[in-house]
């Protein structure tokens, strides 16, 4: 449980949110040491609780260490915290004894979580489930540990965002606070008009993290001069795309930054009521999220006359249903409104006539979180931050062929090279990296040549793709570029509202062609060939079209997968299509497989595993495959113990 500070809360907050220098009554420092937990006077544990960890099973973890303590009558502290990035190791824990730095474990679960904590009681540690050390000049670290700032995971990011993420504990707005939370809000209430909030976004240079780029202040001052009886703040949180996770885990493991960046955007705007849009399976990001609201009303830090500036705010959640395109904004103003979730053209643009016709600013997660820290820090420091054009971080959910899978937080101006290889701890199994497909669905595809391109909004766009949903998948050698495209396409053509032909009836059509190539032909006449190339040409035309003559971005950017995976890869394009040869071997449909008539025994088992009688022959004698019937699934290569069936 956590120590909160509810009985004093109004000291406390007076103390800590009202004071303009970090300097403090004695008895504040001292709840505070408290809260931040500076030093230990008896063991510290802490569990990691997020969408990943439960995804491995593990959200049992806290009853039993618990009931471990009790057992054993060992007084401790026990904390639930969020993500620090790392999916792939979930899930951790941490445990700090009086007067020892905290160690950080990885992959731990039900079964070895005893071993751990008997180890580390006793003084000895797991080194297998050892991650690092975190550094702490007042307390004696371990030997031949490496402190978690070194780990290049770690050592290579610049964490604005992620700061708090796996470090505080979410359910608590005291450590929020204690942690120099809020500050950044009540600073703007006491010392800044709705206008200067505006210009020092502005001054930043914050772009708009949801894929667009557009500058931030600008957008809230276009809201703001907008004349209107009401507007509206909606924090986009509607995270559908395959392969982006960012959006939850950041609620998740920091919730009261998600409502402190809302309700500094809302009064910069003069909006007096803010939606979170997010989806309804989110359940745990919900639960967190709807406990911040909770604890932050009761603080007066959100509701009515806070703190006396005259200034109200409701912030309310709104439960999506899953639909991609309403991550679109005015397809998800729609949806908010009570009616079906479909974009409609601009202008007008939401800035100016958006939720219930009033002018209203959508941004999504990541965008919001900044803006407490520009707001603490000055638009000065987080200029001096990124590349030219491109200011500040950027969060990426990296997946795929790579060592380190979660989520990195790297200064804008990175190269690719450095996320894949530094942070992320590149390519498992010494294996040749092949492409990285950047932003989601309806983001793009590059290649090996483009490692050294920067991470900012205006040099990704030189490679025909854009940030998107910064979804960052990594494609080793054994992975398919026609398979890749064709997955995304069939979940964008799933998506597509059907609201215009272009979007609904041309990515279904671009699915069709690629499903096409990707299997072999029905005939084997000559032409077979040539039409197959017809189809990728009209391809590459069918998907300049959609892009031209869809009605809103989702339909626009539907045609970048195919787009940049042509440009970059056509090579692999006419494999498919001319040699009829997946050389990833992952076109199950364009294998053929033949008999080895010397090391076939006649055992007949792969004739009776194969699903269409394509193969035949009699007992003792060597068999053969029927062309014309094998449909390529390969039950037979993977039945023969003789090795006697030949793939190509």
């Amino acid at each position: 449980m956590t120590t909160e500070i509810s009985a004093n809360k109004d000291f406390i907050v007076h103390e800590i949110l009202l004071s303009d220098t970090d300097s403090y009554s004695k008895p504040v420092i001292d709840k505070l040491s408290i809260i931040r937990r500076e030093k230990a006077s008896f063991p510290l544990i802490t569990i990691s609780q997020n969408s990943g960890s439960i995804i491995t099973g593990t959200n049992r973890l806290p009853e039993i260490v618990r009931n471990y303590l009790i057992e054993r009558n060992i007084k401790a502290t026990v904390l639930e915290v969020g993500s620090n990035g790392i999916c792939s190791l979930e899930t951790f824990i941490s445990i700090q004894l009086p007067g020892k730095t905290k160690l950080l474990y990885k992959k731990v679960k039900e079964e070895n979580i005893i071993a751990i904590l008997d180890g580390h009681f006793n003084n000895y540690i797991v080194t297998d489930h050892v991650f690092g050390q975190f550094r702490n000049k007042i307390h004696e670290p371990y030997e031949n540990t490496a402190f978690i700032d070194e780990i290049a995971y770690f050592n290579n990011q610049q964490r604005i965002v992620l700061k708090n993420c796996g470090i505080i504990d979410p359910n608590s707005i005291d450590e929020y606070i204690a942690f120099g939370g809020y500050k950044a809000f009540i600073k703007s209430l006491k010392h800044y008009t709705h206008q200067d909030v505006c210009n020092i976004v502005e001054e930043s240079m914050l772009r708009g993290r949801g894929g667009e780029g557009f500058y931030t202040g600008k957008k809230w001052k276009i809201t703001l001069n907008t004349q209107g009886d009401q507007k509206y703040l909606i924090c986009n949180a509607g995270e559908t795309d395959p392969g982006a996770f960012m959006e939850r885990l950041l609620i998740e493991s920091d919730p009261h930054k998600v409502i402190e960046g809302i309700a500094i955007a809302s009064y910069a705007i003069g909006a007096r009521k803010a939606f979170i849009y997010i989806e309804g399976d989110y359940d745990l990001a919900i639960q967190r999220l709807t406990n911040a609201i909770q604890k932050a009303k009761e603080y007066g830090i959100l509701g009515n006359d806070i703190f006396n500036s005259g200034y109200s705010l409701e912030v309310v959640v709104k439960k999506g249903a899953g639909a991609s395109i309403c991550g679109e904004e005015t397809a998800l103003i729609a949806c908010i409104e009570g009616k079906r979730g479909i974009p409609h053209s601009k202008p007008p643009y939401p800035a100016t006539y958006g939720l219930f016709g009033y002018p209203t600013v959508v941004n999504n997660v990541e965008t919001l979180v900044n803006i407490p820290t520009i707001i603490e820090k000055g638009a000065q420091w987080f200029n001096s931050i990124g590349a030219a054009d491109s200011k500040g971080t950027k969060v990426f959910s990296v997946s795929g062929k790579v060592e380190i899978i979660g989520l990195v937080e790297i200064e804008m101006g990175t190269k690719i090279r450095d996320i894949i290889f530094r942070v992320a701890g590149g390519i498992p199994n010494n294996k040749k990296l092949k492409a990285i497909h950047i932003g989601g669905p309806l983001g793009g595809m590059v290649g090996e040549d483009h490692l050294d391109s920067i991470i900012d909004y205006d040099s990704i766009m030189l490679t025909g793709t854009s940030l998107g949903s910064s979804g960052m998948v990594v494609l080793d050698e054994d992975s398919c570029i026609i398979d890749t495209v064709k997955y995304f396409m069939n979940f964008l053509q799933r998506e597509s509202c059907g609201i215009c032909i272009p979007c609904r009836e041309g990515t279904r059509r671009m699915f069709d062609i690629l499903e096409n190539i990707s299997k072999r032909p029905k005939d084997d006449l000559g032409n077979s060939s040539l039409q197959r190339f017809k189809g990728v040409m009209q391809l590459e035309n069918l998907a300049e079209v959609i892009k031209d003559t869809s009605m809103c971005g989702f339909g626009i950017k539907a045609a970048i997968p195919v787009l940049t995976s042509l440009k970059w890869f056509r090579q692999e394009y006419e494999d498919h299509i001319f040699n009829r040869n997946c050389s990833a071997g992952v076109c199950q449909e364009l294998k053929t497989f033949e008999i080895n008539i010397e090391e076939c025994t006649g055992c007949t088992l792969c004739a009776k595993k194969c699903p269409t009688a394509a193969i035949i022959g009699t007992p003792k004698n060597a068999h053969f495959i029927v062309q014309d019937k094998c449909i390529g699934c390969g039950i037979c290569f993977e039945t023969c113990v003789f090795n006697a069936i030949i793939s190509k």
